[in-house]
């Protein structure tokens, strides 16, 4: 299997769509056409991982972080990003990164940090806006269904945990071929009335060209009559950060010391007690400042994220209990979900996790 074949296997799972307009995701450096021998899935793709996908014979390296963020307009060694490019391109190792591609997955960065607290009822914290489109075709009748199950295994119809969802109207049709035309139905210069259903489904804009591609396909007229309109609704199973609540309440102490135990941390840092028991809370993976005000506005209790500047914490207005448990230490089960989801989808060679420590922040207690 190549590599190309290894992402798009992967981007069935976590489209690179999803990712933030900022981010620089998808195969940051190698040849796609290689073949695979094995996969090493990190955290950070730095120079000590990529020397050990080289002992491991690993030449496929799917980070979280894009080790090239900004673009590079040297690669001289001069810096710890040139030194672990350098390396992955002397020694024949591809680099992938999904960063905000997998932030943004329902089942994705935030959802692991839920699940590591068992929180119920998730929901984004910050859905995505403007990313969705309605596709209305006229179709005759009896091509309806042919029609349907070309656009739906196209990707359209998928609304949260439902897929080949439409709605139909049934109707009559006008039209008049003209010279030059090559009608499905009816003659030149004479109006044709037709039985035609009117199709309605929902997609995420990325989709588009594959769906009208396959909505062509089956359909059988010269000239299809469809419209496709933006749509204001928000995509609830896709954005930033996530929310939900615990079965029993806790107070604010019990909540740190119980974060603190499954995050396997040293410390945490906080803002000041509200005196109010903690039932439902926000996460968001990484630099999360910019979620606090979407968690206030969920009601969330307590709001658990990283890269907490002094003045965010006198953003929660003693409503909210702020927990900065640090940017990797809210990731730090990002590679083992990656791990997870590519074991599943490969069989025919070797995947591993990497056992480097690649989080720059160190403590002193």
């Amino acid at each position: 299997m190549t590599i190309s074949e290894v992402i798009s296997k992967i981007e069935e799972r976590i489209p690179l769509q999803q990712a933030e307009g900022f981010d620089n995701v998808g195969l940051l450096c190698g040849v796609p056409d290689r073949q695979v021998n094995g996969i090493l899935v990190c955290h950070d793709a730095l120079e000590n991982v990529i020397s050990e996908a080289i002992q491991k014979n690993c030449n496929l390296v799917v980070c979280f972080h894009p080790i090239i963020f900004s673009g590079l307009k040297t690669l001289t060694g001069k810096n710890y990003v040139e030194r672990a490019v350098l390396k992955a391109i002397e020694n024949k190792i591809a680099i992938y990164a999904i960063h905000t591609a997998f932030d943004n997955d329902f089942f994705g960065v935030n959802a692991g940090i839920c699940n590591q607290l068992g929180l119920k009822n998730l929901k984004i914290l910050q859905p995505k806006k403007n990313n969705l489109k309605q596709l209305t075709v006229f179709v005759p009748k009896d091509f309806s269904e042919k029609v349907k199950e070309a656009v739906f295994s196209a990707g359209a119809g998928n609304i949260g945990f439902y897929d080949q969802c439409s709605f139909t109207v049934n109707g009559n049709g006008t039209f008049r071929p003209i010279e030059g035309s090559n009608p499905f139905l009816g003659q030149k210069n004479i109006r044709e009335n037709v039985d035609e259903d009117m199709i309605t489904f929902i997609f995420e804009d990325y989709k588009k060209n594959q769906i009208i591609s396959a909505m062509k396909s089956m359909h059988p007229y010269e000239e299809v009559a469809y419209q496709v309109y933006n749509i204001d609704n928000e995509n609830v199973y896709s954005g930033l950060g996530m929310y939900g609540e615990f079965e029993e309440e806790m107070n604010e102490r019990d909540f740190l010391e119980f974060v603190k135990e499954k995050f396997n941390l040293e410390i945490i840092k906080h803002s000041q007690y509200t005196h109010k028991k903690i039932k439902r809370v926000g996460v968001l993976g990484g630099s999360g400042a910019s979620g606090i005000q979407s968690a206030l506005s969920k009601k969330c209790d307590a709001y658990l994220t990283g890269d907490l500047k002094y003045h965010d914490y006198f953003l929660a207005e003693s409503k909210m209990l702020l927990c900065d448990v640090g940017h990797y230490e809210s990731e730090q089960f990002v590679t083992q979900q990656l791990f997870e989801i590519l074991s599943q989808k490969f069989s025919t060679f070797a995947i591993s996790k990497s056992s480097e420590k690649t989080n720059p922040v160190n403590y002193f207690l």
